[in-house]
């Protein structure tokens, strides 16, 4: 099960990591913060102090358009702030 499936690189996560050495993900549903502490620390070689789960709905939206009814889903998914020790950083940059 690949755990990670991407960083969240948004304006608000670079001000958290930053400022508060915090680091967004988008993860598997199933994964617990165990293992998503586990991923982290073996894909970026980090030590982790604490993690926090946020898990988004499906969101639907329905239009009336001219040419109907147009319906639409974002998908849900699962988001992991991941705080590191002091002293310890990610950067997302330097494989491009």
């Amino acid at each position: 099960m690949n755990i990670l499936i991407k960083p969240i690189i948004t304006e608000k996560a670079t001000g958290d990591s930053e400022l508060f050495n915090r680091y967004a993900f988008v993860v598997d549903k199933r994964a617990n913060k165990l293992e998503i502490k586990d991923a982290v620390e073996t894909a970026y070689g980090v030590s982790i102090s604490s993690v926090k789960t946020l898990n988004y709905p499906v969101k639907r939206n329905t239009k009336f358009t001219k040419k109907g009814l147009v319906t639409g889903t974002k998908s849900a998914f699962k988001k992991a702030i991941v705080q590191l020790a002091e002293g310890e950083s990610i950067d997302f940059y330097n494989n491009l």
